[in-house]
C-alpha cells in the first residue's frame, strides 16, 4: 500500500512541477506533509534535509556568485576577453565558451549565464552579429561547466548529501573533474563545429518592426470640442476602450506622458490597441484618427529611444504583474511588447505576469535607460560597456572563493565551513550587503532539494526503491547486463529533467539505482556519480534556467534547442557511460 502512495505521488508531483500551476516548493511541502502524516516518513526524516550541510554549500555558492556579480569585476574580464577574441568568430566563441565553462565550474551556471548575456548581446550588435549566435553556446558551456567540480552546481552537491546519508563516502570536490573536463570539451567542439552550423542567425531588424508594433499603434487628434480635454492621461475615457497611451505630440514635441500630465486640444496622441477598438475610437465624440499604421519614426526620437530589456534571474518583478509591479513609476519606461519563449505578447500588456528571462520592449528617455542599467531586476539588452568601481572588493571575493577552495581541498575545513567562511568575509568586508545576500539565494531551489532528499527516504522506507530497482534489473540486466541498466537510469533521469529541476530528478531516480547497484552487487557511487552527470547533460529542451534566461534575448525557437540540444545530449550520455566505469570501476 505504501508502494502505491509513493509511486502515485511521484506521479503527481512530476505532472504539477511540468504544468507549473501550483509553484514547485509548495508541492514539495505538500508531499512532505502527506508522508510525514501518513507515517512513511518521520518528522525527523522529512526535515532532515533542510539542515544538511549541502544546504549550506549551495547557499553559500549563491552569496558568493552574487558577491562577484554585485563587483562587476567578471562583466569586466568578459567583455576584456572578447575583445582579444574578435579577430576571428570561431576564436571569439572559443574564448566565450572557455571562460564560462571555467567560471561555471565554482559557480551557479544560471548566475553566470545571466551575468554574461548583456555583455554578449552588447558585442553581438557592435560587431554585427546575430546574438543567437553567442548565447546558447553560452549557456551550454555554462551548464557543462558544472560538472568539472563538487561544486558546479546544486545538483552535483545534492547528490552527494545524499549518498553521504546512505552511508557511502561523499564526493570529493575534485573528484569529479576528469569525466567533467571530457563532457565539457567534448559539448565545446560539438557546439564549435555541428551546433555552430545549426544555431540560427536572425536578421537585425527595427524594434518596432520586429515586435509588429505598426499593427497595433496609431495616431489620435484630440479636437477641441473631445470630453478629454482636461483629463489625466492615465485615468482618462479612454482607459474605458482599452487603449494604451504611448506617447503624446504636443506643439510638434514628442514626449512620454506621466501620472500627472493632462490631455489638452489639438494634442496627437500615440496608443495601442486592437482593431475592433480602433474603430470604436473612429465612432467616438472629438476624437479623429490620422494613420491607420504608426511608422517607427514615431516611437523613436532625440528625447524618445527604444530598447529591449531582460528580467532578470533574482528580479523582484517575476511572478507580478506588470501593473502590480508600478512598472513605469519605478522605471520611468512604457512597456510596448512582452517577449517570451519565441512568442510576442501584446495584448493587455499591464495584465501579463512577469517570469526570469521575458525580454520587454519598452520606450523611454535615455537617461532612464541610463539609470536602470545598474539595476538588479532587469538588464538593458544595448551597447555594453563594463563600470568597473569596485575593483578591490572584487578581488576579495576572488580571494575568500580561492582560499575556500583551497581549505576544503586540503581537508584543512569541511566543505560546507570553507563556502560558509567565504559568503561571511564577503558580507563582512561590504563586498555585499546582507539584504542583496539574502536575495541572491534561491530559496525556491533549497526548498526544493531538501524536501527530494526526504522523498528519496520515503521510496527507501516505503520499499517503492526496491520494488522498482527489482523491476528494472530484471528487464534491462539480460539486455545489457550492468552497463545495460546504467543506461537505463541514466536516460530515465535525463527524461525526468525535461519536467523536473535536475536535482530533483537526479535525487528521486537516485535511490532505485542505489539498491539496483546492491543487487547486482555493483559499486553504487559510480551509479550515483553517472545519474548525477546524466541530470547536467540533459540540453533536449529549454528548460534549464539558463536556457530559459537566453531563449527570448537570442530569438530563439523551441525547435532550436530540440535540434542542436538532442544529439548533443546523446554524444554525452554515451561519453558519461564509458567513462564512468573507467573513473568508477563496477
Amino acid at each position: 500500500m505504501e508502494i502505491a502512495i509513493v509511486l502515485t505521488l511521484l506521479v503527481i508531483a512530476v505532472v504539477l512541477f511540468a504544468t507549473e500551476k501550483v509553484s514547485v516548493e509548495l508541492v514539495t511541502l505538500l508531499m512532505l506533509i502527506i508522508l510525514a502524516g501518513l507515517r512513511i516518513i518521520s518528522p525527523e526524516e522529512a526535515f532532515a534535509g533542510f539542515s544538511s550541510d549541502f544546504i549550506i554549500i549551495i547557499a553559500s555558492i549563491f552569496i558568493l556568485s552574487a558577491a562577484l556579480e554585485e563587483t562587476g569585476i567578471l562583466d569586466f574580464a568578459v567583455v576584456r576577453l572578447v575583445r582579444l577574441a574578435q579577430q576571428s568568430n570561431n576564436l571569439m566563441l572559443l574564448t566565450i565558451m572557455l571562460v564560462t565553462g571555467v567560471v561555471s565550474a565554482f559557480m551557479n551556471n544560471t548566475t553566470v549565464t545571466a551575468m554574461f548575456i548583456t555583455p554578449l548581446v552588447g558585442l553581438s550588435k557592435r560587431i554585427n552579429m546575430s546574438a543567437s549566435k553567442l548565447l546558447m553556446p553560452l549557456a551550454y558551456a555554462a551548464i557543462l561547466g558544472g560538472t568539472c567540480t563538487l561544486i558546479g552546481t546544486s545538483t552535483n552537491v545534492a547528490v552527494s548529501g545524499y549518498i553521504a546519508k546512505a552511508g557511502l563516502e561523499p564526493i570529493g570536490l575534485f573528484e569529479i573533474s576528469g569525466i567533467g573536463v571530457v563532457i565539457f570539451v567534448v559539448g565545446m567542439i560539438y557546439m564549435m563545429t555541428i551546433g555552430q552550423r545549426m544555431l540560427p542567425s536572425h536578421a537585425d531588424q527595427e524594434l518596432a518592426e520586429e515586435y509588429k508594433l505598426q499593427k497595433y499603434v496609431t495616431e489620435v487628434v484630440v479636437l477641441p470640442d473631445s470630453p478629454l480635454v482636461g483629463q489625466l492621461v492615465f485615468t482618462s475615457d479612454l482607459t474605458t476602450l482599452n487603449l494604451r497611451m504611448l506617447n503624446v505630440i504636443r506643439a510638434k514635441e514628442n514626449f512620454l506622458p506621466d501620472f500627472r500630465t493632462r490631455i489638452r486640444a489639438n494634442d496627437i496622441l500615440l496608443v495601442e490597441g486592437d482593431v475592433d477598438t480602433l474603430m470604436k475610437v473612429k465612432e467616438t465624440k472629438g476624437l479623429q484618427i490620422m494613420a491607420d499604421a504608426l511608422i517607427s519614426e514615431d516611437l523613436e526620437t532625440e528625447n524618445i529611444r527604444l530598447a529591449e530589456i531582460m528580467i532578470t534571474r533574482q528580479s523582484n518583478l517575476i511572478n507580478r504583474t506588470i501593473k502590480e509591479s508600478e512598472f513605469l513609476r519605478r522605471f520611468g519606461l512604457v512597456v510596448l511588447a512582452v517577449s517570451r519563449h519565441g512568442e510576442t505578447l501584446r495584448s493587455k500588456i499591464g495584465s501579463i505576469e512577469l517570469h526570469m528571462g521575458d525580454v520587454l520592449l519598452v520606450q523611454g528617455a535615455p537617461e532612464r535607460f541610463e539609470q536602470v542599467r545598474n539595476s538588479n531586476h532587469i538588464a538593458v539588452l544595448d551597447e555594453f560597456e563594463p563600470v568597473f568601481y569596485k575593483k578591490k572588493k572584487g578581488l576579495i571575493v576572488i580571494t575568500s572563493f580561492a582560499l575556500a577552495i583551497l581549505a576544503a581541498t586540503l581537508q584543512l575545513l569541511p566543505l560546507s565551513i570553507a563556502f560558509l567562511s567565504a559568503a561571511v568575509a564577503s558580507i563582512l568586508l561590504r563586498a555585499i550587503s546582507t539584504e542583496k545576500a539574502y536575495n541572491a539565494i534561491d530559496w525556491r531551489l533549497l526548498i526544493l532539494i531538501g524536501g527530494m532528499t526526504a522523498f528519496g527516504a520515503a521510496m527507501e522506507n516505503s520499499g517503492a526503491a526496491e520494488f522498482l530497482a527489482h523491476g528494472i534489473v530484471q528487464v534491462m540486466e539480460p539486455v545489457g547486463g550492468k552497463i545495460g541498466i546504467l543506461a537505463g537510469f541514466v536516460i530515465l533521469t535525463v527524461i525526468l529533467t525535461q519536467p523536473m529541476s535536475n536535482a530533483a530528478a537526479a535525487l528521486v531516480v537516485i535511490p532505485v539505482a542505489l539498491r539496483a547497484a546492491m543487487e547486482l552487487g555493483a559499486d553504487p557511487r559510480a551509479f550515483a556519480i553517472a545519474i548525477m552527470l546524466g541530470a547536467s547533460v540533459s540540453l533536449v529542451t529549454p528548460f534549464e534556467p539558463a536556457c530559459i534566461l537566453v531563449y527570448s534575448p537570442g530569438k530563439y525557437r523551441f525547435w532550436d534547442f530540440i535540434r542542436i540540444g538532442t544529439p548533443l545530449t546523446l554524444l554525452l550520455v554515451i561519453v558519461i557511460l564509458v567513462l564512468v566505469p573507467v573513473f568508477w570501476p563496477m
